[in-house]
């Protein structure tokens, strides 16, 4: 099968693998019809993630057709189209119990990062009865891609940790796919103000088309200064932070008012500066963490109802012969004015 395989930094290729197996009974073969690439997947391109070994196939989001099944699966039979969760779980550990599907004992985040992804013709998935979920007839195939990480990320780890609620003033740090899959989750809390910040002024189009109340380009613009004319001097209730940079972090304790939640939602690959000096008064409550998938369910059947305009993210389409490429427009994405990317398996 053609497959895109990591070899270290700044090296990838799309290339000739084997076809995978089953390996343990509750494992599930899938035939990938769509996949996308995911900031996380650029993160490992850069050499983010050296803990990844050369020759792993990349990728954890993506949707696609049962192939085989494993003896111990009873949820999912051969022949079935299914979403992929970018967290596997095993159902029965102590973190499972908890809906901590994130630190699963035997899964977690592993597809594309300890074990091959889904940036292939076919992948094995393990703990197939906790791992995957039917696709209702009434979501569009590649509106159902984006359900495998970043609509629940931005929804549990921006908005639910955030703890957003009815008449909120937030901001969003990041105007990326997992901050504006924050901004269309936020909006099932109705806060009264939404303020997108990012560099693009494509994206922050986009964003005030997607529900954002207002927009700032923080590279032309005092951000602290712009957010008090919005909200007034104390700041925002909520600011998540969407990006994984120093910068972006600094704008989130900046802009916040006594009280407010700061989620960060940004995977980080350097240390930034906490300033305790200034916030130990403020009584923040600051959030980390990775999406756990629980509540993926209710997003499946609230974008089935079409609460969520989640087309508009969708900006390219490439074939997976063409997945090289799709990684270098990914790279440049303020220059190929792009967001999401759909990769079809021909």
């Amino acid at each position: 099968m053609k497959a895109l395989v990591y070899y270290g930094d700044h090296k990838i290729a799309l290339e000739e693998r084997p076809k995978p197996t089953i390996i343990k009974p509750t494992d599930v073969i899938v035939k990938v019809l769509k996949t996308t690439i995911c900031g996380t997947d650029l993160g490992i391109y850069k050499g983010k993630n050296p803990e990844i070994e050369s020759g792993r196939i990349l990728g954890h989001e993506g949707i696609g057709i049962i192939e085989e099944v494993g003896t111990s699966v009873s949820q999912f039979k051969k022949g079935e189209k299914v979403l992929i969760s970018c967290i596997t779980s095993c159902g029965s550990c102590e973190y499972c119990k908890k809906q901590m599907y994130a630190h699963c004992k035997d899964g977690g985040w592993i597809l594309g990062y300890m074990i091959d992804g889904v940036q292939a013709e076919y992948v094995r998935i393990p703990h197939a009865n906790n791992s995957l979920h039917r696709i209702p007839e009434s979501i569009d195939d590649e509106i159902a891609v984006l359900l495998s990480d970043i609509l629940p990320t931005g929804h549990e780890i921006g908005v639910q940790y955030g703890k957003v609620k009815p008449g909120d003033e937030i901001a969003i740090v990041g105007a990326g796919p997992v901050g504006m899959s924050v901004l269309l989750t936020a909006q099932f809390y109705s806060p009264s103000k939404i303020i997108m910040i990012d560099l693009d002024d494509n994206r922050l189009k986009l964003a005030k088309e997607l529900g954002a109340t207002h927009t700032i380009n923080s590279g032309t613009t005092n951000v602290e200064e712009a957010v008090k004319e919005i909200v007034g001097g104390d700041g925002v209730d909520v600011a998540i932070e969407a990006v994984g940079i120093p910068s972006t972090w600094d704008i989130c304790q900046k802009i916040v008012k006594p009280g407010a939640h700061i989620a960060n939602v940004g995977v980080h690959g350097v240390k930034v500066d906490f300033d305790i000096q200034k916030l130990w008064i403020k009584n923040l409550t600051i959030t980390t963490g990775l999406v756990n998938t629980n509540t993926t369910p209710m997003l499946l059947k609230a974008v089935s109802a079409n609460r969520m305009d989640l087309k508009k993210m969708i900006t390219h389409r490439f074939p997976l012969s063409e997945l090289e490429h799709a990684y270098q427009v990914f790279l440049n994405a303020a220059e190929e004015k792009a967001l999401k990317i759909i990769i079809t398996n021909e």
